[in-house]
């Protein structure tokens, strides 16, 4: 288990931060696993253009983001928002041994302990067969190269990464960064109005928070306690192409950071109303018979005999009512025997209120 503790004022050392070369890698690694990505699988069919050469490289260079993401990768809560060119020049720029132990972890998990593993016999015996297993000679070809010459094999990853962009992400990156800046936002103003807790909660069902304690508890075959302060800062970065995992850094150099599935994305894949039918759902709403009849339905499943003295309407009366109810899909009619029983259908309810809000939010 992982444990974050929070100091007494938590909301002070918090970032919130974006990256779009964390991002691009990301995607890569949806690319290379398609099948357990299932909200990605459109952006998947239209990767099948992707240049061949490309992604040979992918698939080649692959051991890096294939299981793992290596943690150089998630972005500073000292620095302000970078570019994806900015990013990746500060990644050509880091020392060998870091590009090593980054690069190579995914090959090796050295538990954080940094790139001196590496120079055991067989800890490269085993990356170089791990590598073979992946992809054959070619894999190996690489990781040998990242053994031998790491700001080489970086330098290999960051013209990938270049053409990757130019040719499919950076339009992708314009769709989903008012998405992820949205995430932002919505954090923010949480965590302004109700601290970090509430934050926090949102994230997925492994991850619990102890607020007597002051921890945030993660369920990972990882055992860490870290704490947060002022010289280490916790980051929090949504992410569109992190779902369904959710991707933990704490071990240093790299920032203690947190990159989860931005509840934006959640809400992308609901199911929409389109807006002539979200304007005929309220207009059966918008009655207040109609109101009390689906609050008593609310209640439990009621039949039309049983409504009838409860709303005060003819039988009629209260038949249109249903009816109007029953064509927007909030009640469900259902035949039992003489009677006809209505519930209520939550799910139309829910579709309703998440159509409502981003009709709200539109610009």
């Amino acid at each position: 288990m992982i444990r974050i503790v929070l100091p007494a004022h938590p909301e002070e050392h918090v970032a919130l931060a974006v990256s779009p070369l964390l991002e691009c890698v990301l995607s890569l690694h949806v690319l290379l696993g398609p099948k357990h990505h299932a909200l990605h699988h459109e952006w998947v069919r239209r990767m099948r253009s992707l240049d061949p050469a490309v992604r040979r490289e992918i698939e080649t260079l692959g051991f890096v983001y294939r299981r793992q993401i290596p943690d150089m990768l998630v972005p500073s809560a000292e620095d302000a928002p970078e570019s994806f060119e900015q990013e990746l020049e500060r990644f050509r720029g880091l020392p060998p041994e870091l590009l090593l132990a980054g690069l190579g972890r995914p090959l090796y998990d050295h538990g954080g302990e940094g790139a001196g593993v590496f120079r055991e016999p067989g800890v490269r015996a085993t990356m170089l067969e791990r590598a073979t297993a992946d992809g054959g000679e070619p894999v190996r070809a690489a990781a040998a190269l990242l053994l031998a010459r790491p700001a080489e094999f970086a330098e290999r990853v960051a013209g990938m990464l270049e053409r990757y962009w130019r040719e499919a992400f950076a339009v992708e990156w314009g769709r989903i960064e008012p998405l992820l800046a949205r995430s932002i936002l919505e954090a923010g103003r949480l965590l302004a109005a109700a601290g970090i807790w509430p934050v926090l909660g949102r994230l997925p069902a492994h991850c619990r928070v102890d607020t007597e304690r002051r921890e945030l508890q993660i369920d990972l075959p990882h055992e860490h306690m870290v704490e947060v302060s002022d010289e280490n800062p916790l980051v929090l970065s949504p992410s569109v192409f992190v779902w369904p995992h959710l991707r933990i850094n704490c071990d240093p150099p790299w920032p203690l950071a947190i990159v989860y599935a931005a509840p934006a994305l959640a809400r992308e894949a609901e199911p929409r109303i389109p807006p002539a039918e979200l304007l005929r759902i309220l207009r059966a709403l918008a009655d207040d018979t109609r109101l009390r009849v689906l609050r008593l339905i609310a209640e439990r499943p009621r039949t039309t005999q049983e409504l009838e003295p409860l709303v005060g309407l003819s039988r009629a009366g209260l038949s249109k009512s249903l009816q109007r109810l029953a064509e927007a899909g909030l009640v469900v009619p259902r035949r039992d025997g003489y009677y006809v029983v209505y519930t209520l259908a939550p799910e139309r309810l829910d579709a309703l209120a998440a159509a409502l809000g981003r009709f709200l939010e539109q610009d």
